[in-house]
């Protein structure tokens, strides 16, 4: 593997772990629509351990506004109730004995807007650490040539695959942005 494409490959790496935290960060942002994403990685402590949600039940979405949860074990019902409720995601919770549904109450129209303004910082946050990871990616292909490591076809070449996956991360986070905000409308 030559200096250019090990300098491109570390960046393709780095917007790939940016664009991931960014769409796991809007999953666990509530919207108007049910996900299961919303409460499956709350922790409980039972049996003398840490568990999610999901390693203690399995989740479903009962259209229009509920998440169910079908515990496995009836002895986690109260402590996941209680940690959903701790959790202030705006659910109210109820069970049968067997199961929890967690309702979403509708989002208000001010809500809404915080949230709105939220993602968009988000999205900023994560085009900033793009354009950061450009710039030294950029500037290790510069120092390549510098060197005399690689040659010029070779940086420009680099800067060119550097600067499609920089456009690519931001294209994914401007549809993920978009995608969230139309949850959020809805």
């Amino acid at each position: 593997m030559t200096i250019t494409e090990e300098i491109v490959k570390d960046l393709e790496s780095a917007l790939a772990g940016i664009t991931g935290k960014i769409k796991q960060d809007f999953a666990q942002i509530r919207g108007n629509k049910p996900s299961p994403d919303m409460v499956q990685d709350i922790r409980i402590s039972m049996y003398d351990q840490m568990l999610s949600i999901r390693e203690l039940g399995s989740l479903s979405v009962l259209p229009p506004r509920t998440i169910q949860i079908s515990v496995w074990d009836s002895a986690a019902i109260a402590p996941i109730m209680k940690a959903i409720e701790g959790s202030h995601l705006g659910l109210s919770t109820s069970n049968d004995g067997q199961n929890i549904r967690c309702t979403l109450s509708p989002l208000g129209d001010e809500r809404r807007d915080e949230l709105g303004k939220l993602v968009g910082k988000m999205a900023e946050a994560a085009r900033i650490q793009v354009r950061a990871r450009r710039e030294d990616a950029m500037r290790r292909l510069k120092d390549a040539k510098g060197t005399s490591a690689i040659t010029e076809d070779d940086e420009f070449k680099g800067r060119e695959k550097a600067q499609k996956s920089t456009d690519k991360a931001n294209t994914e986070i401007e549809t993920l942005l978009k995608g969230k905000i139309a949850e959020l409308g809805e």
